[in-house]
């Protein structure tokens, strides 16, 4: 399962620079594609600093600055590839306090697939929203990843 969840991370990893990389070709990003980005980024963090008993940097809607997001994204992955690496069980419940200060427990499997899941979900808003603004989106179906 470990293996599984180092593959579906590698797979958002690829997928999230192909957006920066199409994101820095483009004269100006469209707002509502850097903000969702943004947003993305934060949230991975977030969940990490959850998952290790951190207090998060981000907020959850922070905007980040375009020239961050590479650096950003990399701290993301490998900070969530340690915790992978060091969990002794995907089963383990991890308590956490969402941004309304309301407190739960989940799985850290749940968690791992939440993050892979809201980046899928934000990366399909962001392919609308560039392709609205006349630009080409990468294609980020896992199967075309799967492929190469």
């Amino acid at each position: 399962m470990k293996a599984f969840f180092q593959q579906l991370f590698d797979y958002n990893f690829y997928c999230n620079k192909q957006l920066i990389a199409v994101c820095g070709s483009l004269d100006v990003i469209p707002e509502r594609t850097a903000s969702l980005f943004s947003h993305m980024l934060n949230a991975h963090h977030i969940w990490n600093a959850r998952i290790l008993g951190q207090e998060a940097q981000f907020g959850v809607w922070e905007l980040q600055a375009f020239e961050r997001w590479e650096d950003l994204h990399y701290e993301n992955q490998r900070t969530t590839f340690e915790i992978i690496t060091n969990a002794d069980q995907l089963e383990a419940r991890i308590s956490y306090e969402n941004i309304e200060g309301r407190t739960y427990a989940n799985s850290l499997k749940d968690i791992l697939f939440q993050v892979i899941n809201h980046s899928t979900h934000h990366r399909a808003q962001i392919a609308a929203d560039l392709r609205a603004n006349g630009a080409e989106p990468p294609a980020s179906d896992y199967i075309f990843y799967k492929r190469s």
